[in-house]
C-alpha cells in the first residue's frame, strides 16, 4: 500500500461521508476564509480601478503650470503682481529644459453656451489646445477624431465633444461628426466625441468639454499672447519633480518673478497623485490579506481541532489497521490527504463562490455595454491561494496525524 494510491482515497471518501455533518462544519471555516479572502482581494482591484478612472486618460509623468499673484518681491518688483504666461514660454522651455518630451500650451473659457437646434448645454468649458495636447490627456473616442495640426494651422472650426455635451445636444444619440453646433454665437462642426470621465478638472472637466483648435480659440475670445495652462510630459526615466525647479526658473525669470516662487507658479505633479495612490492600496491590500489569512487561519485551526476529534474517536479503527499490518506512514498519509482534501474543496468553493460574487458586481458595474472597473480575482493570487491551501491542509493534519502514530494497537484493543 503506497502513501497515497486508490485504495487510500476512497477510505477518505468513505470518512468524509460518514462523518459528513463534522465535515461540512469544519469546511465551512475554511471556505468562509478563503471567500472573505478572495472577495477582499477582487473588491480591492475593483475599488483600485474606479478611483483610477477619476485619472483616466492623464499621462503618469505630467506636469501642469498656471500662474497666480507673486508672494516674493523681485528686481524692483513688489510682491503681489498679478502676470501670465505667453506663447514665447512654450518654446523656452523646449529649448532650455531638454528633459521635456511634450510642452503643450492651453486656453480654457468656463461656463459657456452650446446648443443644437432647441437642445443646449449651458455649464461647458471651451478648451483651446493644440493636437500634442492629446499626449498629456489621452482621448478616448467614441465617435470621430481628434484635432490634427492642420485643423490648429487653418484655425478651422471645427470641435470634439465632452461626453455630456454630447448627451445633451444628442439626446436622440448616434454619430455626431459633420454636424453643426453653436458655441457663443458661432457655428461649428463636430469632429470627434471624447468619452473620458476623469475627475482632475484641469482646464475643466472633460466630459463637460468643448475642445477647439487653440489658433482658433486665441482669436475667438481675444486671448492674443496669453496661456492659461502649459502642461508638459518629462522623458522616460526622469521623474517631473526633479525637474519642476528647472521648469519654474525658466519661466519666472523671462516674467521677473523670483525662479523661488512657487506660490507665483504653481506647478501641478500627477506623478505626486499616482503615487499617493499606489501606496494608499499598497496599504488596502496589506489589510485585506491580513484580515483575510487571519480569517483563514481560525478556519485551519477548527479543522485542525476537528480532525484531532477525528482521530480519538477511530482509535479502535486506527488500531485494527496497526494490528493487521498498517504501517506508520499508511496512517500519517490517511490523516494528512483527508485534512488536505478538505482543506482544498472548501477553499476551492470558497474561491469560486467568491469568484461568481465578483463578476455579478461587475454585471452592476457595466454602463452603456463598457466595464467600469473590473472587479475580479488575479489568476496568480488564485493559484497562491491553492497552494497556500495545500500547505495549510498539511499543517492542519500534522498534530492529528502525529496523535494516531502514537496509537498502540493494545490499547486500542483495550478501548474497545
Amino acid at each position: 500500500m503506497k502513501w497515497f494510491d486508490t485504495d487510500t482515497f476512497r477510505e477518505i471518501l468513505d470518512s468524509l461521508v460518514r462523518n459528513r455533518s463534522r465535515s461540512l462544519l469544519t469546511g465551512f471555516g475554511v471556505f468562509w476564509g478563503v471567500f472573505m479572502l478572495m472577495l477582499l482581494v477582487g473588491g480591492g482591484q475593483g475599488l483600485k480601478g474606479l478611483l483610477y478612472r477619476n485619472f483616466e486618460g492623464f499621462a503618469q509623468n505630467t506636469g501642469i503650470a498656471f500662474t497666480d499673484q507673486t508672494s516674493k518681491p523681485y528686481k524692483g518688483f513688489k510682491k503681489g503682481r498679478a502676470w501670465n504666461m505667453n506663447y514665447e514660454d512654450v518654446d523656452r522651455l523646449k529649448n532650455l529644459v531638454p528633459e521635456l518630451e511634450t510642452v503643450s500650451p492651453t486656453v480654457s473659457f468656463w461656463g459657456r453656451s452650446i446648443a443644437r437646434e432647441e437642445n443646449s448645454f449651458s455649464d461647458a468649458v471651451v478648451k483651446g489646445v493644440r493636437p500634442d495636447y492629446a499626449r498629456i490627456e489621452t482621448p478616448k473616442l467614441r465617435y470621430g477624431r481628434y484635432l490634427n495640426d492642420s485643423d490648429n494651422a487653418n484655425e478651422r472650426k471645427v470641435c470634439v465633444l465632452g461626453k455630456k455635451v454630447y448627451t445633451n445636444l444628442f439626446p436622440e444619440g448616434g454619430d455626431p461628426c459633420g454636424q453643426r453646433i453653436r458655441i457663443d454665437g458661432s457655428y461649428y462642426s463636430v469632429v470627434g466625441v471624447d468619452w473620458n470621465e476623469n475627475s482632475i478638472s484641469v482646464n475643466g472637466s472633460a466630459d463637460e468639454a468643448v475642445t477647439i483648435p487653440l489658433n482658433l480659440a486665441r482669436k475667438a475670445y481675444n486671448q492674443g499672447n496669453i496661456v492659461h495652462l502649459i502642461c508638459f510630459t518629462a522623458r522616460e526615466g526622469i521623474a517631473i519633480s526633479d525637474i519642476t525647479p528647472k521648469v519654474r526658473g525658466v519661466i519666472n525669470r523671462a516674467h521677473y518673478v523670483d525662479p523661488s516662487d512657487e506660490q507665483a507658479l504653481f506647478i501641478m505633479n500627477t506623478q505626486l497623485i499616482f503615487g499617493i495612490v499606489d501606496n494608499l492600496f499598497r496599504g488596502i491590500n496589506f489589510l485585506v490579506w491580513l484580515i483575510g489569512l487571519g480569517t483563514l487561519l481560525a478556519g485551519v485551526i477548527g479543522v485542525s481541532n476537528i480532525m484531532m476529534v477525528s482521530v480519538r474517536e477511530r482509535t479502535t479503527e486506527i488500531g485494527i489497521r496497526r494490528a493487521i499490518g498498517a504501517t506508520p506512514w499508511q496512517i500519517l498519509g490517511q490523516i494528512l490527504s483527508e485534512s488536505i482534501v478538505l482543506t482544498l474543496v472548501a477553499g476551492m468553493l470558497g474561491i469560486v463562490f467568491s469568484v461568481l460574487i465578483l463578476a455579478g458586481v461587475e454585471m452592476a458595474m457595466t454602463e452603456d455595454g463598457i466595464l467600469k472597473a473590473a472587479f475580479q480575482v488575479p489568476f496568480s493570487t488564485a493559484v497562491v491561494a491553492a497552494l497556500l491551501l495545500a500547505v495549510l491542509g498539511v499543517a492542519a493534519g500534522a498534530m492529528p496525524a502525529s496523535r494516531a502514530l502514537q496509537i498502540k494497537p493494545v490499547d486500542a484493543m483495550r478501548d474497545e
